[in-house]
Order: structure tokens, then sequence, then C-alpha cells
């Protein structure tokens, strides 16, 4: 009798065991579960980037990047603060629905308001050697993705737009730097002062000073303008950049002033 209790005891014991494990394994599954849920969402955080990107391109030509590559400014590559070299990014601007992928191999760029600095192939698509720097959005992308142009991300209207998908995954801050100024999307400013640099009857000597100007000042956006005077007369002017201030346009004026290039400050494009 006390031998069959001990064994119903026994067997109760064993029940109540395998009871607790398995809840405690239900449970462990669970909380698995709802970390795998999460995960994505951390894992976006960690790979959206907002904010300005700038290019450079000539006058880094052959030079040594961070990570010991000679810069081309034919491939698609860029310049990030902190990003591990190798590392792929499509980066988007919302405004043109342009999008091209590049690979981080150097550091910078190390001023306000720039997230990224792309080698000019890259960075024509999107309109940045045009502007000098356009609001973009970067997204970390798998290794194997291939560099150059591609479709932009469907939902790139909400990844441009809310603040609260776009990491901070910078780590190295410079000192005197903000970081906050780096990620905040800044509307571009409307352009509205450009620099006369001259007005040529031979299209010749109007082609001598653009090349002078672009062969010091590469980034410097630099055309033409073909009039006619009230004789019949052909004119070409050569108009430098869009600025959103006359300051600007005058800090430039100045430059070029300096290497021997006469400019004049005008509103408006129609010289």
């Amino acid at each position: 009798m006390k031998l069959t209790l001990r064994l119903h005891l026994s067997g109760l014991m064993m029940g109540l065991l395998l009871v607790l494990l398995t809840a405690f394994s239900a449970s462990a599954r669970t909380r698995r579960a709802c970390d795998d849920e999460k995960a994505p969402v951390a894992a976006k955080k960690a790979t959206v980037l907002r904010g300005r990107a700038s290019w450079y391109g000539r006058e880094h030509q052959g030079m040594r990047t961070s990570n010991g590559e000679r810069f081309d400014r034919n491939k698609y590559t860029c310049a990030h603060k902190t990003l591990p070299f190798g590392t792929k990014l499509r980066v988007s601007n919302p405004e043109t629905g342009k999008a091209v992928v590049v690979r981080v191999t150097d550091r910078g760029p190390f001023r306000h308001q720039r997230i990224l600095d792309l080698a000019e192939v890259a960075a024509r698509p999107l309109g940045i050697v045009t502007h000098g720097a356009v609001s973009v959005v970067a997204q970390v992308v798998d290794p194997s993705t291939p560099l150059g142009p591609t479709d932009v991300p469907e939902d790139l209207a909400l990844l441009a737009a809310d603040s609260t998908i776009t990491a901070d995954v910078h780590t190295n801050i410079l000192p005197g730097t903000t970081e906050a100024a780096d990620v905040a999307v800044t509307p571009e400013p409307a352009a509205t002062f450009v620099i006369q640099a001259g007005t040529f009857g031979d299209p010749r000597n109007a082609r001598a000073v653009m090349d002078k100007i672009q062969s010091v000042e590469p980034k410097l956006l630099v055309t033409t303008v073909a009039t006619t005077t009230a004789e019949g007369r052909a004119l070409n002017r050569v108009v430098v950049g869009r600025f959103a201030t006359q300051a600007e346009a005058d800090e430039v004026r100045l430059r070029l002033a300096r290497v021997g290039v006469a400019g004049l400050v005008r509103q408006g494009e129609n010289l």
C-alpha cells in the first residue's frame, strides 16, 4: 500500500514537473518570437539615413582614399564618417526619383549638414553636381547589390518624411560639429543669384574663361548664355553658379577675382 502511494505521488510530481517545463519552454518561445518581430524594426532604424549629400570630383582624382584605394570620380563610391569600408548604400533623391548604389571607401564629409560625399559619376544622376548638395535618403543594402543607377525604394516618400525611422548611426563626432545638423532634412534653398563672368563675341573666348574657372573651382556650375544684340550681334555670357544669397555669390566672386576672373553678381538667370 505504501509502495503504491509513493509511486502515485512520484507520478504526480513528474507530471507537475513536465507541466512546468512545458510552460517555461512556451514562454521562452513567445519571448523569442516577440524579439524576432521587433528585430526588423530595429534593423530598419540602424540602416536608414537622411540628410544632405555633396560630391567630389577631378580635384581628388587619383588621391588615396581613407581605405587605401585611389579615388576615381568615375566609380560609384562615397565618403561617410563612420560606416565600415565596403558598406553599400542606396542613395535616393526624393525630389527627382533617382537613385544610385555606392560603396563606402572614404571618410567625410566633416562639415555641418553633410552626411555623404559622392564621387562625381554617382552624384550626377541625383542632381548633386548641379546644386552642390541635395537632401537624400540613404539605406544600407546587401553587399551583393550591383553598383550604379537603380530604382528608388517603394516607400521613399515615407523614408524621406518620417523622422522616426532615421537613425543616428554616427559614433565618432568631431569636436565643434553638431550631429543633429547633419541628419536634419534641410529644404533646397531657392537659387536666385549668379555671377556673370564676362561677355564675349567669340565663343572660344567664353570657353577659355569657363575652362579656367573649372580648373580652379571644379565644383562650380559654369554655363554660357547665348544672346543677340539689337544689331543682331551674337554674344556669349559666362554664368557661374546658382546661389541662394548675394553673400554666397560675393564670396565666390572674390575667390574668382583672386585668380584673375572678374565677375559681377546678378539676381536671376536672365542676364
